[in-house]
């Protein structure tokens, strides 16, 4: 292997961890965890 190829290789993996992370933040499940997140400023002690 040379130095092309573990770039290409590199590249792909950041991409498919890219599109994984994504893919995970738009997940259904999680819509009502992020919301509560999201109003945690607005709430008063």
């Amino acid at each position: 292997m040379d130095v092309t190829t573990l770039r290409i290789a590199a590249t792909l993996g950041a991409f498919a961890m890219f599109l994984a992370i994504a893919g995970w933040a738009y997940w259904r499940g999680n819509r009502a965890r992020f919301d509560e997140a999201a109003h945690i400023p607005f709430q008063q002690d």
